[in-house]
């Protein structure tokens, strides 16, 4: 037991765990109080929208600045300074004390997000490729764990009408400790990184591929965080006290299957994988179509859980094995089609579904779902470690 704790790749997934962890839980924290900041600076809807669109347009323009500075510096010293200004970031919001300086600091809390996310995700490949087996999955299953327990202090902080500077004082302190103490074990350099590969490029066919499968997915699961609350209101016509529920077997399937993704693709591929999140996600938005009932509509929220689990950790996974270009840039590309999928879905579905109705614009996200199993039948067979 002692030589395993002992062993180099165990701390260093450890510690990756830990930054993908102290991640999620600082974006939770700061989605869960979004109303608490709505009602401070007295915001309309309109407003408010407004604001968070500075997070989106932060993480965009990071983008490349992320790849090129992975790739230039080494993912070990950009996730160590990106998560500690992502985290100072979180404190400035809760300090911000107008509404064009917090604009300002959500711009940067989105800027450094998606810092953390390449870089983090760079060196979860390189000791993917340590390993010798995907590990992905269960890094992003963290991500999403430590989502629940930002819900669920953030709940408890507004049950208690504990103040905004309180509560991200308090998930700073606890996650900068965190960090800091698994600094020491992240990878020092990129395993296989070849000098020669190019900095700035087109992306090849197969990262094409792989982005466009991220671009379906992340659409199919921007759409759920958005609108599995509002289906499962209008659609189901499920009571209020229970309207959470939609949102929470979504949750519940995606992070469980996260921690469980890696066996299954160990034992059948990659491409076998990819192929059946496809069908999960296309049956369970099928199902949530044609049969809007109470319980069978929660199943089916469960079902396209599990349905887009997986995709984009064994996405990333691929990607970061390009061998045109460097694991940092290739996760930068991929990330790109994806992120515009993710932001799309919501406000596409909002026009489809008053044009049509709101049943029928979920069409749209199956066709999504359908095309990430049509497309998983072009991913390359050897691409299942």
């Amino acid at each position: 037991m002692t030589q395993i704790i002992e062993n180099p790749l165990w701390k260093a997934r450890g510690a990756i765990s830990t930054i993908f962890f102290c991640y999620g839980l600082t974006f939770a924290s700061w989605a869960s109080r979004i109303p608490s900041i709505q009602e401070k600076f007295s915001l309309s809807e309109a407003e408010l929208g407004t604001l968070l669109l500075m997070l989106p347009i932060g993480s965009f323009i990071s983008l490349p600045i992320a790849g090129y500075l992975v790739a230039k510096w080494n993912s070990f010293l950009v996730t160590r300074l990106s998560i500690l200004l992502y985290l100072i970031s979180l404190l400035a919001i809760s300090l911000s004390e107008n509404i064009f300086l917090l604009g300002f600091v959500l711009f940067l809390f989105g800027l450094m997000g998606n810092m953390v996310n390449i870089a983090i995700n760079t060196q979860a490949v390189s000791l993917e490729k340590e390993y010798k087996k995907n590990i992905m999955a269960s890094f992003h299953g963290m991500w999403s764990l430590a989502g629940f327990f930002g819900a669920i202090i953030g709940a408890i902080m507004i049950g208690n009408e504990v103040i905004l500077q309180y509560h991200y004082t308090i998930i700073f302190s606890a996650s900068i400790v965190a960090s800091v103490i698994s600094f020491k074990f992240l990878i020092k350099s990129e395993t296989d990184e070849n000098e020669d590969k190019p900095i700035f490029a087109i992306p090849d066919k197969p990262l094409l591929l792989l982005g466009i499968i991220a671009f379906c997915s992340m659409m199919c699961e921007g759409t759920m965080f958005d609108w599995s609350g509002v289906y499962y209101k209008k659609v189901v016509n499920a009571p209020k006290d229970i309207l959470g529920l939609a949102y929470t077997f979504f949750m519940v399937s995606m992070a469980g299957t996260r921690f469980v993704a890696d066996y299954f693709t160990t034992q059948f591929g990659v491409k076998k994988v990819v192929f059946f999140s496809g069908v999960l996600n296309f049956s369970g938005l099928l199902i949530l179509i044609l049969l809007p009932g109470k319980i069978i509509s929660l199943i089916a929220f469960f079902i396209i859980g599990a349905g887009v689990s997986s995709v984009i950790p064994l996405v990333f996974s691929l990607a970061g094995k390009s061998k045109t270009m460097s694991s940092s840039v290739a996760l930068a590309a991929v990330s790109t089609m994806g992120f515009f999928g993710f932001l799309l879905g919501p406000p596409l579905i909002g026009y489809l579904a008053s044009w049509l109705n709101l049943q029928v614009s979920f069409s749209f996200i199956a066709v999504m779902a359908l095309c990430v199993t049509i497309l998983a039948t072009q991913i390359k067979s050897n691409s299942n470690s």
